[in-house]
């Protein structure tokens, strides 16, 4: 009898698992593995939102393996531990996992090599899992990764992805097998009150949903605050609760033209970070393009203005929206997240790590590499460093919320204040600004702007 592991880490799904298939052609019986990584929560990176939605995903990865006759086998602890323990129970002898690309991925990976050798069990590491174009399947004369998103986009659209797989009819589990207790999302404590539902079965939903009208429109809407208009699917990205090949294929195969032309290049932008940390994992808390001005390598800041920040109370409407966002949903839009880095890497003048380790302690999709280095983008340290956002932020909160629904949705204290006024309070008259509960701003807009123009010399 011969059975193999299908060790599952962000690929948390049935449909377009290349990990799952290849464990089933190989074997008899194949053991369905989670474990839940004691060093994760070691490292602070198990924070509840995540830990809620992923204990949707393995609830619901349970439920389609059991529709196949099969279920999850969970385990807690170190995973090489876990992982020799299973093997020694089933008598495996190939252990499938999908390629991750932190630095620790990389480490659990060759640990897992060597003592699963010890073992006499053999390690497949699968591509184009997490991602829709495997890190370095691309790579540009003379070194190992794009430095650079355009070239890197360009290659990206050309190059064929794998073909998607579809989800398997029958998975056979050894019997004796055991498996901990599933982790429940009502056993997690601090979770943010709007966070979104993980698992493959809403994932699958929400992106039929936005396919059959919303994605027409993205091109036009994904920056525009107020209308809500991006698709939303990041956390099951991140958690492979949906297939980055999967989408991929079906918006090059769409007749929806710009949007999902928009979609293609979020995705393509994702994989570029992917393939960025897979290269250089230090830029996970490292610059990737040193600088030496305070744009992009300030200080630790002052306490109580990231505190402000962090509250939603720094007296700027658009970062205080943004911010109270994030920690109600505990995600959202991209749009909103640049404002609120920007405010505090280039007005604040704070360090990005600062602001990145803040947003991976609340961020349903918190992933590494799209967190660090687009906290480096806006800090002008990353990747493409000549690519320098605006540092109007007053300008672009009145350009992406044109209307202040954005501020008003999220900063009540000014639902009374009409239009784009609302987005410099500090200019209404003295009466009524004394009625409302509202700080003022923590930096001055003009000041800000100008020690920003400083740091961030043109010419």
């Amino acid at each position: 009898m011969r059975v193999s592991i299908a060790l599952f880490t962000a690929d948390l799904r049935v449909h377009d698992n290349p990990v799952l298939r290849a464990a089933l052609r190989g074997s008899n019986e194949v053991v369905p593995l989670f474990v839940a990584d004691a060093r994760v929560r070691e490292a602070g990176f198990d924070v509840p939102n995540r830990r809620a939605f992923l204990a949707d995903c393995l609830a619901d990865l349970d439920a389609g393996l059991r529709r196949r006759g099969g279920r999850l086998i969970v385990r807690t602890g170190d995973v090489v531990e876990q992982v020799s323990r299973v093997v020694y129970e089933s008598g495996a002898r190939r252990v499938h996992i999908a390629r991750g690309v932190s630095a620790y991925a990389q480490r659990r990976q060759e640990r897992l090599r060597v003592a699963l050798e010890d073992d006499g069990c053999a390690l497949q590491i699968h591509d184009a899992v997490i991602t829709a174009l495997a890190p370095g399947a691309v790579t540009p004369e003379g070194a190992d990764h794009y430095g650079e998103f355009t070239p890197y986009l360009r290659r990206w659209e050309s190059e064929a992805l794998r073909d998607p797989l579809g989800a398997p009819r029958v998975v056979r589990v050894p019997e004796q097998i055991r498996s901990d207790d599933l982790p429940a999302r009502a056993d997690v404590k601090g979770v943010s009150p709007g966070l979104a539902e993980g698992g493959e079965t809403v994932g699958r939903r929400r992106w039929k949903a936005w396919l059959a009208g919303p994605v027409a429109d993205y091109a036009d809407r994904l920056d525009d605050l107020s209308a809500d208009a991006t698709s939303r699917l990041s956390p099951y990205l991140h958690f492979g609760a949906l297939s980055p090949v999967e989408l991929a294929h079906r918006a090059r195969q769409s007749g929806d033209g710009a949007g999902a032309g928009a979609h293609l290049r979020q995705l393509a932008r994702r994989d570029f970070h992917h393939q960025v940390l897979a290269a250089r994992p230090e830029a996970a808390w490292q610059d990737y393009s040193p600088r030496n001005d305070r744009g992009g390598n300030g200080g630790n800041g002052e306490p109580e203005e990231i505190a402000a920040w962090w509250a939603g109370r720094t007296g700027w409407p658009v970062v205080d929206a943004a911010m109270r966002q994030l920690r109600y949903e505990g995600w959202m839009p991209g749009r909103a997240r640049l404002l609120a880095a920007d405010f505090l890497t280039r007005v604040l003048h704070t360090d990005w790590r600062v602001g990145a380790r803040h947003f991976l302690g609340v961020l349903v999709d918190g992933d590494v590499a799209v967190n660090q280095l687009n906290w480096q983008a806006v800090a002008g340290t990353g990747p493409d460093p000549g690519a320098r956002p605006s540092p109007g932020l007053l300008a672009q909160a009145e350009r992406y919320d044109p209307r202040g629904e954005y501020v008003r949705r999220w900063v009540p204290e000014l639902a009374g204040v009409a239009g784009a006024a609302v987005h410099r309070p500090w200019l209404l008259a003295e009466t009524l600004r004394d009625r409302l509960d509202y700080p003022e701003p923590i930096a001055d807009p003009y000041d800000g702007l100008a020690r920003c123009q400083e740091a961030w010399p043109t010419g």
